[in-house]
């Protein structure tokens, strides 16, 4: 089960920090990072909530779908990242009961930030693909590099799982789909180009509206997310970037403080008080106790506090709707990040 879990705490960041990177304008100097002491932390319900699902699960389907040679736990979302390449005849949620929401924000989120955003797209990652042997084919020779014989064995192997173990909803269980993330335009190998994307899995927007923010967590995901986006114009993140848990740490409350903005401001999603705590309990839930791994995202309290000073930045703005640039923003985080990081 240790497998997963990092997966799902750490794939986010890989991503961000191993792709290459569009040309970018001035950006804020890197300030220096503080050092985190570790103290006592608790894991949040949301990883709460999964770990609960492995045990129903029982150790040997949930070794079976961490394993490195089936790819199970991973695949639905490297083929988003890979192969969903186009806007168009996109949903999000199973049921597709998030689209609306998250197409208006995206949309919002565009007009709102002073960044290229025009071919930045937001795409969605469905377990459901797990039922496609095509897709795992492609996936298996042109990206895993398996042999036909291989690649059809295994994809063999995963259709005869989902009969033994029901438990895998055919690959739609969320624990298949539990992640976000986002990438720039960048070619790779055995693909070729791939546009900027934001992909938000089915099993993360699930597992949100199980704890009572299905109605405000799309929107937060998506916002952070599109954060990212600005890091990479900012150039504070690009291609050869060391990742140490200090550096994660920053892009990831940097992106809360993004979002957290866009979704209070008078020109952003305007979002009342009560709905902006809710933002701030959905970014607590998306921290992590992992204080030495280089992918660590930041505590929980620390997520949840860099949201509130987000949001807190408009409240207490003299003027309400003015629209702070990206990298004024970043400068003005940088300056308060050694505080944040003290929650």
């Amino acid at each position: 089960m240790t497998k997963i879990n990092i997966l799902c705490a750490t794939i986010a960041i890989c991503f961000i920090v191993l792709c290459a990177c569009r040309k970018t304008i001035e950006h804020p100097v890197v300030p220096d990072l503080a050092e985190v002491v570790p103290g006592p932390c608790t894991a949040p319900p949301l990883r709460a909530w999964l770990n609960d699902q492995f045990l129903r699960w029982g150790e040997k389907p949930t070794i079976i779908a961490a394993g490195e040679e089936l790819r199970m736990s991973e695949m639905a979302n490297y083929y988003t990242l890979y192969y969903e390449n186009s806007a168009e005849n996109q949903y999000f949620g199973v049921q597709g009961e998030n689209t609306e929401q998250v197409i208006n924000y995206f949309k919002n989120l565009k007009r709102f930030w002073n960044i290229p955003s025009k071919n930045i797209i937001v795409v969605a990652a469905h377990g459901s693909m797990l039922q496609d042997r095509n897709k795992i084919l492609k996936m298996y020779k042109n990206i895993y590099g398996y042999s036909n014989d291989k690649a059809n064995h295994y994809a063999d192997s995963i259709a005869t799982l989902f009969k033994i173990y029901p438990q895998f909803l055919n690959g739609e269980h969320p624990a298949f789909t539990f992640n976000q993330f986002t990438i720039p335009d960048t070619t790779i190998a055995n693909v070729g180009l791939v546009p900027a994307k934001v992909i938000i899995g089915d099993g993360l927007l699930q597992a949100f509206d199980k704890l009572g923010y299905g109605d405000i967590a799309p929107q937060a995901i998506l916002a952070h997310e599109f954060g990212h986006h600005i890091q990479y114009v900012l150039g504070i993140l690009g291609k050869g970037i060391k990742l140490t848990p200090k550096t994660s740490r920053r892009f990831e409350l940097m992106a809360d403080a993004y979002a957290a903005y866009f979704l209070s401001h008078s020109q952003g999603a305007a979002l009342k008080l009560d709905k902006l705590q809710k933002v701030a309990e959905v970014f607590f839930n998306t921290g992590d106790c992992d204080f030495t791994i280089d992918g660590h995202h930041g505590s929980p309290t620390q997520r949840k506090a860099a949201a509130e000073w987000g949001y807190n930045l408009t409240i207490n703005s003299q003027k309400r709707d003015y629209i702070l640039p990206g990298d004024e923003f970043a400068r003005l985080f940088d300056a308060e990040l050694n505080n944040i990081i003290k929650n």
